[in-house]
């Protein structure tokens, strides 16, 4: 690994996240940022092959950098970092094409060897995660013929939220009142039998509605 990116707004956690790419990959030239707008323009400056992003960022979420990385650089290695472990940020980051979700508050052993396992090929999670998605998943099946149940502002929402948009976030996309967004959400909750963000993220991706074009 050549160029890996670092994006992380807690100065103490920067260099204890600094310290284990280091570990795990001697030699590598490292760019760490604080704010998702610095990594963003890192981005448009270097071309990476290893990023480390954190979702809780001061001036946004790390997704949009996660995005943005994948858009220029499709073959960049993506690992979140954060201590978000609920299944909406797991969906949201996994939809996005992060390869691998790690909580800091793993050992940075276990971190510097799950880093050298994903640039090996082999996806990197971390224990409670892998468990989280495989409880997910045997919870949650595929809605019979969900594309043709819902009007095509309700596959709008759903592939929004399924990206993590807040209500706020999507009325103003799509110009609405957010108690409409609501009474749509309600709708798509209904009509594919689900009842948290984590499975409309899930059937979002199902059929192809995880990416939100924003004008």
């Amino acid at each position: 690994m050549k160029n890996i990116l670092i994006v992380e707004d807690i100065a103490q956690t920067r260099s204890w996240l600094e310290n284990i790419v280091k570990e795990a990959f001697d030699g590598a030239n490292i760019v760490s940022v604080a704010t998702k707008q610095t990594g963003l323009n890192a981005i448009s400056l270097n071309e990476f092959e290893f990023a480390l992003i954190d979702l809780g960022l001061p001036d946004g979420s790390g997704l949009d950098v996660l995005r943005a990385l994948k858009e220029t650089t499709p073959g960049c290695l993506c690992a979140i970092t954060t201590v978000m472990g609920d299944d909406a940020h797991i969906v949201a980051a996994l939809s996005a094409g992060a390869q691998g979700y790690l909580l800091k508050e793993q050992p940075a052993e276990m971190l510097s060897r799950q880093l050298r396992q994903l640039a090996d090929g082999l996806p990197a999670l971390s224990p409670s995660i892998a468990q989280r998605i495989m409880e997910h998943f045997r919870l949650t099946g595929p809605a019979a013929e969900a594309e043709s149940n819902l009007t095509n502002r309700e596959q709008e929402v759903l592939g929004m939220i399924g990206s993590g948009m807040r209500n706020i976030d999507v009325a103003d996309a799509l110009d609405l009142a957010e108690t409409t967004v609501a009474s749509h959400i309600k709708s798509i909750y209904r009509k594919l039998g689900i009842s948290s963000r984590a499975e409309a993220s899930w059937h979002a991706t199902q059929m192809g509605l995880g990416t939100v074009n924003k004008t």
